[in-house]
């Protein structure tokens, strides 16, 4: 993909994938010490263990892992943040192995799985400003927020 295209994939729907900003993964990760990247490619993989579209992370157990995820943002999305939450919520995998699942998705407050799997259910930290994905000179064309699904306040509920 040359320049011209890559700039047009990057603000269009052309591709889901949006590489996170390395700054904002380095100071998520000191919080949070990351061990899993469950939807990544060899070339943006941000953790030692991670999932490529062949491993297809949405058929892999997440359990005992601290998760960093920066999902596809196309119509997929949905379908990963439905997976985190399902693996969050997970009877099969012990409390003592549930996953921390933090997840850098585009703000939509007005989607299905915003309302379904995330708003009343997760901690959010909205991002000021707009973020400049994969090294990008411009800014993304939509705000930001990361979702935190933690066991401790799944236990206090």
């Amino acid at each position: 993909m040359n320049a011209s295209s890559l700039k047009k994939a990057m603000f269009s729907s052309a591709t889901p994938e949006w590489a996170t900003p390395q700054a904002l993964f380095d100071e998520l990760n000191s919080e949070f010490h990351f061990t899993l990247d469950p939807c990544a490619t060899k070339e943006n993989a941000k953790c030692a263990k991670f999932y490529t579209k062949e491993d297809d992370g949405l058929k892999q157990s997440w359990g005992g892992q601290t998760v960093f995820m920066n999902p596809p943002y196309g119509v997929v999305i949905g379908k990963w943040i439905e997976k985190a939450w399902v693996e969050f919520m997970s009877p099969r995998i012990p409390a003592s192995n549930k996953p921390t699942i933090v997840m850098l998705l585009p703000a939509r407050t007005d989607t299905k799985w915003f309302h379904n799997y995330i708003y009343g259910k997760a901690e959010i930290r909205f991002i000021k400003g707009r973020l400049k994905f994969g090294g990008s000179k411009n800014s993304a064309p939509f705000p930001s927020m990361v979702v935190i699904f933690r066991p401790e306040k799944r236990e206090k509920e």
